[in-house]
């Protein structure tokens, strides 16, 4: 699958102290496999020249205090609080170009990814991360919508349980994008 480093952007999904280490409060193994292809896959997109993204998954403290419905903490429990350790991008990764912080699952919700990647021309998101069937597909989903053409890595997909994995990957590829692994991107 060949890909214009001009006019593509790695979006690399809440590689997180929270998601990844095994301290973390909502650490997942699949999660913390993920982090060397992911970091491979940047450096990569690095060398080609394409822009990455990294996502971070930050809750205020008091975030859900007011909410009528939606509330992550009672969902998951309290997890990568602002300014805490599990909040913290893990160190295997190189540097980004851009770094987004999200109060949601959907790394578009009501912050600047769309104005970024819109400004600096990009049209294809090769998107990874954990979790698979949360932030992942919520992010390729959100980035459809808006036109870009999302692309799902699914072999530098971090996950709970095997099934939840195949289910986000095949809901991106029946719904609204595409699958590649990272040997088959060719940067071009």
């Amino acid at each position: 699958m060949e890909f214009d480093p001009d006019r593509t952007a790695l979006v690399v999904v809440d590689m997180q102290n929270g998601f990844c280490h095994p301290e973390g409060s909502l650490y997942a193994p699949a999660s913390g496999d993920a982090v060397d292809p992911v970091a491979a896959l940047v450096e990569r997109a690095r060398d080609a020249g394409v822009r990455v993204v990294y996502t971070r998954d930050v809750h205020p403290p008091g975030q859900f205090d007011d909410t009528h419905y939606y509330d992550e903490f009672e969902r998951w429990g309290e997890h990568v609080v602002e300014d805490s350790w599990d909040a913290e991008l893990v160190v295997e990764l190189p540097d980004p170009d851009h770094v987004v912080e999200k109060h949601t699952y959907d790394a578009f919700h009501e912050t600047e990814l769309d104005g970024w990647l819109s400004a600096r021309g990009i049209d294809d998101l090769l998107v990874c991360g954990t979790l698979a069937n949360v932030c992942v597909l919520h992010t390729a989903s959100s980035a459809g919508l808006r036109d870009y053409r999302p692309v799902v890595v699914t072999d530098a997909l971090g996950y709970i349980e095997p099934d939840h994995k195949e289910y986000a990957v095949e809901h991106a590829d029946w719904l609204f994008g595409e699958l590649t692994e990272r040997d088959d991107i060719d940067f071009a």
